[in-house]
């Protein structure tokens, strides 16, 4: 499975290293993503998401349903 949040759609991104000498060579930044269990009492089950931490940061501010349900609009969750 890819490197990517199922809620926010954050995935890696490219960028370089940079010595002390200015010399430049690529390097990629991976997202900060977590594999967390969440309840859903809406549908009474538990669902396993691949989320960055960002997300869950927003998750405990609005809730994973309201999470969620903006994902569905966004078409990041199926």
């Amino acid at each position: 499975m890819s490197r990517v949040c199922e809620l926010t759609g954050k995935k890696a991104m490219v960028g370089n290293n940079v010595s002390h000498a200015m010399n430049k060579t690529k390097r990629k930044f991976d997202a900060n993503l977590v594999k967390k269990r969440f309840y859903i009492p809406e549908e009474d089950k538990w669902v396993t998401l691949k989320v960055s931490t960002s997300a869950l940061k927003t998750i405990n501010k609005i809730g994973i349903t309201a999470a969620l349900k903006e994902a569905r609009a966004k078409g990041f969750y199926k």
